[in-house]
């Protein structure tokens, strides 16, 4: 029987974040020299749950110690690591090499700077309402579900909880706060799953911009009003 997912999730948890930051990308860390999906877990988690690391680096060691055989792992009782592109007589070395890193940071105090995010897992880490937004009103899809970039824009609003346009006009912000040259934003509308052009004549910046604008003007209908006047 598989594991009920708080069991999940005091368990294996955080190891589970840790090697999600590894998808499409090599797992090739070094005892002296993090992986780059390495870097951009810590970059994240740093300055967004700084407490969660040292709860990664018990999970991976203690994972590590005692890793799963075949009986346990069908009965569902453990986490199967997926394919990270190495031998599986590799994996328990390379998850001690992990657990090492993370425990070095933690004492060391070091905390990676503010940048941009360098995987596709982080640029999903730290905007996952534009993620949500890109990848489900402007995929491929998008010209046979709507007239225009505007409508889409329409059906968002009108179909979304406002605290998360709320967020979603927050994380547009922050992402053009990082000043980045535009082939770079290009690149990031991409990660976040944009599968069609910007209208014209925005460039990827420049329709973040106007959307950061529309979505910071829109009023929804909730809440109380401002009081009235004696």
């Amino acid at each position: 029987m598989s594991m009920k997912p708080l069991e999940f999730d005091r368990r294996y948890g955080e190891l589970d974040q840790v090697i999600s930051a590894y998808t499409g990308m090599p797992a090739d860390d070094e005892p002296d020299e993090p992986s780059e999906a390495l870097r951009a877990y810590l970059r994240h988690t740093w300055h967004t749950r700084p407490w969660a690391l040292a709860t990664a680096e018990r999970q991976i060691r203690e994972y590590a110690r005692s890793p799963p055989g075949r009986l346990r792992l069908s009965l569902g009782e453990f986490y199967p690591v997926p394919d990270v592109g190495l031998p599986q007589s590799a994996i328990q070395e390379w998850l001690f090499v992990i657990a090492d890193h993370l425990k070095r940071s933690i004492e060391e105090g070091d905390v990676p700077p503010p940048a941009a995010p360098g995987t596709h897992w982080e640029w999903h880490a730290r905007f996952p309402e534009l993620g949500q937004f890109l990848g489900g009103w402007f995929s491929q899809d998008m010209p046979d579900e709507f007239a225009d970039h505007d409508a889409a824009v329409h059906d968002y609003t009108t179909t979304t909880h406002p605290q998360l346009l709320a967020r979603l006009t927050g994380e547009l912000h922050e992402l053009l706060a990082l000043a980045l040259e535009e082939p770079e934003y290009a690149l990031a509308v991409a990660e976040l799953g944009m599968e069609v052009d910007p209208p014209q004549p925005y460039s990827p910046s420049g329709w973040l911009a106007h959307l950061a604008d529309t979505l910071g003007g829109f009023k929804a209908d909730y809440g109380p009003g401002p009081a009235a006047a004696d």
